[in-house]
């Protein structure tokens, strides 16, 4: 199987941040396949650069086929979305190749970023997963089209709270935000949903 499969790693000043997330989300690829794991991350992360902030990009095989670059990572500057509604999109393991997702993303028109939605019901960005804010409570979609590490640790920290959330009821949160693991939890709003929304 030739199948290209991704993780995104932070590296900021030489340290690698959560690397233990990023291989149980390999690990548990090769599991999907009924395959031994056969890629330890660290294996390949030796030679860091030292300064500066890195997206580290590994595309890996399930035969061990492994390749990595460090790419300076400069944050995209969110400030409008446009919901966009997908129901055949499939994305459970970060694959390499995106092409439904860049499709979709080519339609945001005006917008910084799309928002996607699957009969109705919040998944994720293009790039992120995302959560809504209650007043009291981060709730995340409890089916995103990707279990990101950034979420797995939040949820794991109860820092987050799972459920499904309809596109129709996203206007009664009081807050909104997106986590990846190169921009941990990023908080895009804190006031009116309505008014990042195009």
């Amino acid at each position: 199987m030739h199948r290209e499969f991704l993780e995104t790693i932070r590296l900021n000043d030489g340290e690698l941040f959560y690397l233990s997330y990023h291989q149980k989300r390999v690990e548990n690829v090769f599991q999907a396949f009924s395959l031994e794991c056969c890629v330890s991350l660290r294996n390949y992360l030796k030679e860091l650069p030292k300064k500066g902030l890195y997206r580290v990009r590994v595309v890996y095989t399930l035969n061990g086929d492994v390749e990595v670059s460090y790419i300076p990572y400069k944050k995209r500057d969110i400030e409008k979305i446009k919901l966009l509604e997908d129901n055949t999109l499939e994305y459970k393991h970060k694959y390499a190749k995106r092409d439904a997702i860049d499709t979709l993303f080519a339609k945001r028109g005006e917008c910084d970023e799309i928002l996607i939605t699957q009969n109705g019901y919040i998944r994720d960005t293009s790039i992120a997963n995302v959560a809504f804010f209650d007043g009291t409570t981060w709730w995340t979609p409890k089916t995103p089209l990707l279990k990101g590490t950034t979420r797995e640790r939040l949820l794991q920290k109860s820092l987050l709270k799972e459920k499904e959330i309809h596109k129709d009821e996203i206007f009664g949160y009081k807050g909104f935000a997106l986590m990846n693991a190169m921009i941990d939890f990023d908080i895009i709003t804190q006031v009116n949903l309505k008014d990042i929304m195009c």
